[in-house]
């Protein structure tokens, strides 16, 4: 088993006592494919950065064997590139009514050494699903499986008054009951094209929303906050025009997360065929975008300067910016501010 635990003073992943800062992908291309260059497939997404890889399978009680069966091959071969998963509990983490499903499900996995961390309900507020029985599988979770962090990551729209009314702006108070049915808080939140994602009037259409939206889980929530970014998503599929960040834009997105207390970034879309070309679709994944823009981003992101900033705590100075759009953290590395 490889114990997982959150830093409750700078919100950094602890893995085995070492801080982490996640770099995932939502979800990764398959085990055992290649990359167009021959590479195994996780040994490439590895090699530039890439440390966790999103399972979401939704469980159900008919035919859960084979489901573990399945999800067992990819926990098996994530350790070999030093990656960890980061397994979803769709199905069963609403509430208790699937108790004997999910202890099934923990106790097949929580001593394996590829288990990252457990994703609990998928944007609850939006979904308008009760907090508190997300709070009360956290609570079992945690007497389960004491050793992995539980993430809960919300959309950035505001639930309407009835699952039938539409959207709203997102909320600190939207959001903050979640804040008790999990170790991270994060947000969902693809900025391109311009205003479609955020949800509510008046919205913010620059990608600088993605800052935005991080700061109010930020402020919902004591927790440690991961954010995840947009490789593509509904909105940039067929008939929409199929349109991603250029690189440009996803190193603002980033930064722009990290800025307002990202202590993890995911990044999400990599899988969906309606964004890949024909080669993309015949290998699995993305891979067009991954060597356009994804991987010169992670490379940037995980290299041994920006990784020790990352990891930093907040720094006590004050800094102040001579301009109202600067966005700014501080943070104290070896013993300097920067």
């Amino acid at each position: 088993m490889t114990a997982s635990t959150i830093d409750p003073t700078t919100g950094n992943l602890l893995v085995e006592g070492r801080a982490v800062f996640p770099l995932g992908l939502s979800d990764p291309p398959p085990a055992g494919s290649k990359a167009p260059n021959g590479r195994d497939a996780w040994a490439e997404i590895a090699s530039a950065g890439v440390n966790f890889a999103r399972n979401y399978t939704v469980w159900k009680k008919v035919g859960l064997d084979e489901q573990l069966a399945t999800v067992a091959q990819e926990l098996d071969a994530a350790p070999a590139h030093g990656l960890q998963l980061w397994l979803g509990l769709a199905g069963v983490d609403d509430d208790l009514s699937q108790e004997a499903e999910l202890d099934r499900i923990v106790d097949t996995f929580k001593g394996h050494p590829g288990l990252g961390a457990w994703k609990g309900v998928d944007e609850p507020a939006h979904g308008h699903v009760p907090a508190a029985g997300c709070v009360a599988v956290y609570h079992h979770l945690k007497e389960v499986d004491p050793h992995h962090p539980v993430v809960i990551i919300e959309a950035p729209r505001g639930p309407g008054p009835t699952r039938q009314s539409a959207d709203t702006r997102l909320t600190v108070a939207a959001v903050k009951p979640y804040a008790a049915a999990c170790d991270v808080h994060g947000v969902d939140i693809y900025p391109i094209p311009p205003g479609a994602h955020a949800g509510g009037s008046p919205v913010n259409t620059d990608i600088s929303v993605v800052g935005d939206m991080t700061t109010i889980i930020a402020e919902a929530s004591t927790k440690a906050i991961w954010t995840t970014l947009q490789i593509a998503w509904t909105g940039t599929l067929p008939p929409h025009p199929v349109v991603f960040p250029t690189l440009p834009q996803a190193r603002f997105m980033a930064y722009d997360a990290i800025i307002a207390g990202a202590r993890g970034l995911l990044f999400f879309g990599g899988h969906l065929q309606g964004a890949m070309n024909a080669a993309d679709r015949a290998r699995g994944w993305n891979w067009t975008y991954w060597d356009d823009v994804q991987r010169a981003l992670l490379v940037e992101l995980s290299d041994a300067e920006h990784r020790r900033a990352l990891l930093a705590p907040h720094a006590k100075a004050t800094i102040t910016a001579d301009a109202v759009d600067i966005a700014h953290s501080a943070r104290t590395a070896g013993g300097f501010s920067t």
